[in-house]
């Protein structure tokens, strides 16, 4: 199956009640196991890029500091790997843009092979987040790309997307929204926080869920709804994290239950970064423990930022003298190429949980396939 739009994944998960996932990666090797383990379950994927991601797979370094042409480069980067892991993949793959901040990140995504992008307005005023969401829609439908929209702000810090306290989603304003944009999915605030501090014992506004999905219902709206920052931090990988000298500060997630909860009510997507990191930043420590590994000529700086750095849990801030692979996925060496294994198998240990849970595993057929050209004239 080619890579397709979003849309259809979504449409499946709407049509049989259960939770698609929505993967962040950051390098090639994270690419290739989140395909391969959704081949392995037979579930429908989304790999998710997010803005500054892309910066990083353009090889900015100081990912925070991306410009327009690192964040095209890296696009093109990541769209390659998608496609080239894919493209005649069993499972239906969309490679999704994941908080893009202005049209000219959008149209540089789609431009390196996105097949699906949000535009996330959500700090501007509702108007002018309405006519920016339009924007991007009217760009991207027309080449088949489908778009997400975000109302109202989820509180905490994601790369560049941070906000000291959250403002839940209005219903009546959410249907307002998705009738003036024509966005085909909508994430939504109702409790969930981006990064790994959400606090103890966290409630999701459900109720917040359920009245948007009744509106959209009786008014003929099919727009899916978004959960974004729904990292579930389990407690087993952060004692790990702490047995192996990482001095993390208080660390809290979404309770699974929640989650499956917030499915029951209306929740189709669901947004993973936060737990990827820690299983690969684990992983990644976990390979230098053993005394080989760190006399590795190759993997030298990597061993050192790894030490540097206690208290970082985000892989890129390790990789900064292995870009070569993470940007391409060459291996110059047999360290390399176990490096980026165990990069992979983080990965594959967070998602394959999560697929099952979220009942995203075994569905990849019922999903309705189309392509970006198929899907232009439907739009």
């Amino acid at each position: 199956m080619p890579v397709i739009s979003m849309k259809p994944i979504l449409d499946a998960a709407d049509s049989y009640c259960y939770g698609q996932g929505a993967f962040n990666v950051n390098s090639v090797s994270q690419i290739r196991a989140a395909i391969e383990i959704h081949e392995l379950l037979h579930s429908p994927a989304i790999i998710q890029g997010a803005e500054l991601a892309n910066g990083f797979m353009g090889g900015r370094v100081d990912f925070k500091n991306s410009s327009l042409e690192d964040i095209r480069r890296g696009a093109k980067n990541i769209g390659d790997a998608v496609w080239k892991y894919g493209e005649y993949s069993k499972v239906p793959i969309a490679l999704h843009l994941d908080h893009g901040s202005s049209l000219d990140v959008v149209k540089a995504c789609i431009d390196g092979g996105y097949t699906s992008v949000m535009i996330d307005g959500s700090a501007l005023g509702f108007e002018d987040n309405m006519e920016l969401t339009r924007e991007a829609v009217r760009f991207a439908h027309a080449r088949g790309v489908s778009v997400e929209g975000e109302l109202g702000i989820l509180a905490g810090v994601e790369d560049h997307v941070h906000s000291g306290s959250s403002t839940y989603t209005n219903p009546i304003s959410a249907l307002e929204f998705v009738q003036k944009t024509g966005v085909d999915a909508l994430a939504i605030s109702y409790g969930t926080m981006h990064g790994p501090v959400k606090g103890k014992d966290v409630k999701l506004r459900k109720e917040v869920v359920i009245a948007i999905r009744e509106l959209f219902r009786h008014s003929g709206v099919s727009a899916s709804l978004v959960s974004h920052g729904s990292s579930t931090v389990p407690r087993y990988i952060l004692e790990d994290l702490k047995n192996l000298g990482c001095s993390l500060s208080s660390a809290e997630g979404i309770p699974i239950s929640e989650i499956k909860e917030a499915i029951r009510a209306g929740i189709s997507k669901i947004n993973v970064d936060t737990d990827i990191r820690l299983a690969v930043s684990r992983n990644l420590r976990e390979f230098f423990s053993e005394g080989r590994r760190r006399s590795s000529a190759s993997l030298g700086g990597v061993l050192g930022s790894l030490e540097e750095k206690k208290d970082q849990i985000d892989p890129r801030q390790f990789l900064s003298t292995v870009m070569d692979s993470v940007m391409t996925g060459m291996e110059s060496d047999g360290d390399i190429s176990d490096l980026n294994n165990e990069i992979g198998n983080g990965v594959k240990e967070i998602l394959a949980q999560l697929i099952v849970e979220f009942g995203s595993a075994g569905r990849a057929s019922l999903v309705r396939m189309k392509s970006l050209s198929e899907m232009a004239s439907v739009y």
